[in-house]
């Protein structure tokens, strides 16, 4: 008999973690890497899915500030478990889920790879809506580089300039709608976005770069600490009237020292295929593509 539940505790949050990483070993997170994308959530929900009292997969949904009426969902199950409905029953979860606080849709992520996740998805009417490829930065093979900027700018940390948060948040505000994928999406108020995005586990403002001129913050980059020896660039903004100068490759750039400096080995990153400037950057820079990543949308599974 199939049963799903949601996790009540952090033994079930640490086994619906070791379920997603035995399944996805070349995603494999940390526990708060998990945090961070709860905190980072309006609403969440993580279930672990029983057959006849065996754990056999578990399913996340959560509700982001930018776009209320959707569901970002994950459903993993263990390979041998798979056919017997246990992915439907974490569907049929996420849901009602997702039903009860208004969404109208379901976001899935698939690896472009993935002939079985993606035939999944597919038998219940997702379709895609945007692809991104997966970068990796080798630090290994590289050394320091000498940051160039603009004359009059300057890139301190959030660490040594705290007061910048709201400059950063008005840089994000105009920036975010500007990535492909997102030009329809609802910003969040000041704080709810700092919770979301700034203070979680994998945050650090020793790790957040900001781009300033004559005191007005002018972009920003960000690292999130997801692995001891990984990083992922959580994000790279420059305010329109300043693009095209350097700004954003002197941010990028700057990660990228720093995080040589601090002993990480490897920097990963994932862009939509049509965002042209930043793939050539990060070209530039020498990150490698690797898998692409389909984001498929689909209803919301109503109940018979």
């Amino acid at each position: 008999m199939l049963d799903v539940t949601p996790c009540t505790d952090p033994l079930d949050e640490l086994t619906s973690l070791d379920i997603y990483n035995s399944v996805w070993p070349h995603d494999a997170v940390t526990i708060d890497a998990v945090h961070s994308f709860r905190d980072s959530a309006q609403d969440y929900v993580d279930y672990l899915a029983r057959d006849d009292g065996v754990i056999v997969g578990s399913g996340v949904g959560a509700i982001f500030g930018y776009r209320t009426d959707r569901v970002v969902s994950l459903i993993t199950v263990l390979a041998a478990y798979r056919k017997r409905g246990a992915g439907t029953a974490l569907y049929a979860a996420l849901s009602t889920w997702a039903s009860e606080r208004g969404a109208l849709e379901l976001e899935a992520s698939v690896a472009e790879n993935d002939a079985e996740s993606l035939s999944f998805a597919q038998h219940r009417d997702f379709v895609e809506e945007r692809r991104e490829v997966r970068l990796v930065l080798n630090l290994a093979d590289i050394s320091s580089s000498l940051v160039i900027l603009p004359d009059g700018i300057e890139i301190v940390t959030w660490a040594q300039r705290p007061e910048l948060a709201r400059g950063m948040y008005a840089v994000d505000i105009e920036a975010r709608p500007d990535i492909p994928g997102f030009d329809d999406v609802t910003a969040e108020p000041f704080e709810e976005w700092m919770e979301h995005f700034m203070r979680r586990p994998t945050d650090s403002p020793e790790a957040t770069f900001i781009a300033v001129a004559d005191e007005e913050v002018i972009g920003y980059a960000k690292l999130s600490l997801t692995a001891p020896t990984a990083a992922g660039n959580s994000m790279t903004a420059v305010k329109r009237t300043w693009r095209g100068r350097g700004i954003a490759r002197a941010l990028k750039v700057t990660e990228i020292n720093w995080a040589i400096a601090n002993g990480y080995t490897e920097l990963h990153t994932s862009n939509e295929e049509r965002n042209d400037s930043i793939n050539r950057l990060n070209a530039r820079l020498g990150y490698r593509p690797g898998d692409a990543t389909m984001y498929l949308v689909g209803p919301v599974q109503h109940a018979r």
